[in-house]
């Protein structure tokens, strides 16, 4: 697979980790847009928001659960989660990815 967050799972490509256990895994964005910006994935690959399953969507829960407690230590008391499937809407890694922006006031959605 040449899935570039599998990589960075495998440690084959280097990331500024937050936070990893066994199954997510949190590293700063290399690209950030807003003053705090972290991605949060889950360690199995999954495509994109439109492959949750029932037999997968307990790490996106897990994922859900770990990132107020991130924003917490990294002194963020206010954050926006994005998500983004398939490439109309933006997502140009292919492996389910959520962006925690945080830092000051974010402007508009869209």
């Amino acid at each position: 697979m040449d899935c570039i967050f599998c990589k960075i799972i495998a440690g084959e490509i280097p990331s500024k980790k937050i936070y990893e256990d066994d199954e997510i895994l949190a590293f700063y964005d290399i690209e950030p847009k807003a003053p705090v910006h972290f991605l949060v994935i889950p360690k199995a690959h999954i495509p994109g928001a439109a492959a949750v399953t029932p037999e997968n969507s307990n790490v996106i829960a897990h994922i859900f659960e770990t990132i107020p407690k991130l924003a917490g230590k990294l002194g963020i008391p206010h954050f926006r989660v994005v998500t983004n499937n398939g490439e109309d809407a933006g997502q140009t890694v292919h492996h389910l990815h959520f962006h925690v922006l945080a830092g000051g006031k974010l402007g508009e959605m869209a």
